[in-house]
């Protein structure tokens, strides 16, 4: 993220300025004549969100009030109006910009939507890279009621969320499973976490058939990523662990997606992408907690000897596994990956994957599908983080009639149950990998967007990386 966060004294008579009005408020104290104030007013009464006057030497630009019928729902109006004050600040030029009054949450959420909104992929645009000097470059918060230290939090969350969208967006050219190791690698020295990488011959000694078996195809090989955050005054003496689907691009291997639902798959390691932004920030604000992320990481190609619908396959503690689709290759990978997280004796271990197009078709953009055997407590913990962010979770049940569904009549398990509740049975077979407390986040929705969003944008978004932040901070505290 190029625009630097900061905090700010005073505004000075040149500054561009944001300010904030409480419910009933009119700050005129920065209009300089009647001309201006009658314009505010006229606004005021027109009921815009936005008020911008240009007094030539800089601009003022007030924010109204809003308040929605729940405090998580005025957050999140406030980043929206981030947004779309963003879009005015890039319109006119402004290069820096002050942000004062209203109530400390609100301008902090102002400040998250505008940064968020700010995020641009421009690896590959010639004019985008151009532009950029144009762009915004420094946003400070001038608040007695805000400290240093909330703005450099939030600062390392969005930059967390920010590299989660970068490693969403790039192309599997550029990024195969090698190349995502080497992107978790820097970023751990970068922000203060172990990185360790198990190469292809390690993998074969831990028997992880199903990461094996989702590479057959590929000429590329397989990585598995240990990441690991344990500071000194770590407050859990057994380890949190995140995992994170690492497929860098998935043509459904010889079970072919079609050519209109492959395009966004670079996507599909939007998992990983969350487990990698939430380690940053987590480590960036120093939180006091013990933290591990696990990425299995591979493509899945219909190349050399793809495993073809049929086939069984043998994962990591024993389990065989029919494989009647080859498409649905994350929860192979992920079996691997929650069998080797009970090595921790994890007090809870979340996954986070773009799993299934079911989730996405009963629930849209506007969620994460969540479910799991953990506690009630940890449950309501997360959903709250997840309404204080706004990436929201909806329950689904784990059933045990639904296990029927993946009987299989040659193997322990099949990777798939059916047209039937198919969100369901892929949490079903993941949670047969687990004996520890367990949650499940299928993003397929959220984690890729094929039209803008506000402050969420276009394509890569960086969900999980917000609300995973949220939910370890109060667990922290």
């Amino acid at each position: 993220m190029s625009i630097k966060l900061k905090t700010a004294k005073v505004i000075k008579d040149r500054d561009d300025v944001v300010i904030l009005l409480n419910d009933g408020e009119s700050d005129e104290s920065l209009l300089t004549n009647e001309a201006e104030q009658r314009y505010f007013q006229r606004k005021r009464k027109d009921k815009k969100e936005l008020i911008a006057i240009n007094q030539y030497q800089r601009w003022v630009l007030f924010v109204t009030s809003v308040t929605e019928d729940f405090p998580e729902y005025t957050l999140e109006a406030y980043r929206k109006k981030g947004a779309s004050l963003y879009g005015k600040l890039k319109q006119e030029g402004v290069k820096k910009i002050k942000i004062s009054g209203g109530s400390a949450d609100h301008t902090l959420a102002l400040a998250e939507g505008l940064l968020l909104a700010a995020y641009t992929f421009s690896s590959y645009r010639k004019d985008l890279k151009e532009s950029a000097a144009s762009d915004l470059k420094e946003v400070s918060i001038v608040h007695t009621e805000i400290s240093s230290r909330e703005v450099h939090e939030l600062d390392n969350i969005i930059q967390g969320t920010c590299l989660a969208r970068d490693l969403v967006n790039e192309p599997v050219i550029s990024l195969n499973a090698e190349q995502l190791s080497k992107a978790f690698k820097k970023a751990g020295k970068d922000s203060g976490f172990k990185v360790e990488v198990l190469d292809k011959p390690k993998i074969k000694s831990l028997k992880m058939g199903g990461l094996l078996g989702v590479n057959a195809g590929s000429k590329d090989p397989p990585t598995f990523n240990i990441l690991e955050y344990k500071p000194e005054n770590a407050i859990n003496q057994q380890p949190y662990v995140i995992v994170g689907k690492g497929v860098t691009y998935d043509t459904g291997g010889l079970s072919l997606k079609p050519s209109t639902s492959m395009d966004t798959m670079k996507s599909d390691m939007g998992g990983s992408a969350a487990v990698i932004g939430t380690m940053v920030a987590v480590a960036k604000n120093k939180l006091p907690i013990h933290l591990i992320g696990l990425v299995p990481a591979t493509d899945n190609r219909p190349g050399g000897n793809a495993i073809v619908p049929g086939d069984v396959i043998t994962i990591s503690d024993g389990t065989t596994v029919e494989v009647l689709n080859t498409d649905a290759e994350g929860r192979l990978i992920l079996a691997d990956a929650l069998v080797f997280a009970k090595k921790y004796k994890p007090a809870l271990v979340i996954d986070l994957a773009t799993l299934t197009g079911a989730a996405a078709v009963a629930i849209g953009k506007e969620g994460m599908v969540m479910m799991g055997n953990a506690s009630d407590e940890y449950k309501d913990q997360l959903k709250q983080a997840g309404e204080e962010s706004y990436e929201r979770l909806v329950e689904f049940p784990l059933w045990k009639e639904y296990r029927s569904y993946l009987k299989s009549d040659i193997a322990d398990l099949k990777n798939i149950g059916g047209r039937m509740a198919g969100a369901i049975t892929a949490g079903v077979f993941l949670k047969h990998f687990t004996d520890y407390e367990w949650m499940h986040l299928d993003i397929a929705g959220v984690a890729f967007l094929d039209s803008p969003d506000g402050y969420r944008g276009k394509n890569g978004t960086g969900a999980g990386v917000r609300l995973l932040y949220h939910f370890f901070k109060k667990l922290a505290q």
